[in-house]
Parts: C-alpha cells; structure tokens; sequence
C-alpha cells in the first residue's frame, strides 16, 4: 500500500514507524524520544507531516486528547502490517552490513558483533562472547 507520499526517506521517519509499533505517542514525544536517543532534536516540520501522511493512508489513527488539540497516534492493523514489512526490509540491510563483522564464539556458536573475549589456547587465538565460555572450552578441551 506504500505510494509515492510514504516512502521511509529518513532515520527520523523509521523511528516514529518503530516507536509507534512500540506505543502509541504524542507527535512532541516522538520528537524528545529521538532527540534523546540521537542527540539530535528532529524538527516539528520532520514529524507532523509524516503521522498526517500515515493517518492520510490508514496506517494510523489519531485521537484528540486532553485540550489545545493534542493528538495521540496510534498504528492502525495495516500500519502494524505496513511497520513490520519495513523492518523486515530494513533488518536485512542491516544484517548484510553486519554479518561481514561478526565473529563466532569457539564454545556456544553464538555471534559476537563487539567485544567478546579473546584467549589464547593451545597456540591459537580465539574469540568468545564471554570469559565463561573461555573457561568451558578449555574445560572441555583438557577432558
């Protein structure tokens, strides 16, 4: 159902689609909860007219609460189905990028993106997610 109008053209855009698959919200507490987590404070201008083209589209809903106009925005069941198709999208842009960066833990398996644990055993160097998967493996390898 994605026309021309509602393309995902920004981190700012992305965001109030996610925090609004989270929690309905006030278009003002959309704006501090990305200025909180960026640091950057998005424009009224960035916000408003994206949740009129959602609402405009069906994908959300917007009820008056409280005086002075207030709106609290809501997903609608498309706009859910509409945020969970770009998270797919978005989520394998993100992996690709990822992945390449991504190290395997000797022990479990899991994938360790930062950080982790590097040991030495046995001559060679091998990353783990943590020091107790260090110490499983060398367990396991003296047995």
């Amino acid at each position: 159902m994605e026309d021309e109008e509602l393309r995902v053209r920004n981190v700012v855009n992305l965001w109030i689609l996610l925090s609004l698959w989270r929690n309905g919200s006030h278009g003002y507490e959309l704006i501090k909860e990305i200025e909180d987590a960026t640091g950057r404070r998005p424009s009224a201008s960035q916000v408003y007219p994206f949740l009129q083209k959602l609402e405009a589209n069906g994908l959300v809903s917007a009820e008056e609460t409280g005086g002075r106009g207030k709106k609290v925005y809501a997903l609608t069941e498309e706009g859910r189905t509409f945020v969970e198709s770009k998270m797919e999208m978005f989520s394998s842009v993100i992996s690709s990028t990822v992945e390449k960066d991504l190290t395997v833990c000797a022990h479990c398996g899991c994938k360790v993106y930062q950080g982790g644990h590097r040991e030495t055993v046995g001559g060679e160097e091998l990353r783990f997610c943590c020091s107790h998967c260090a110490e499983s493996y060398r367990r396991a390898m003296r047995d």
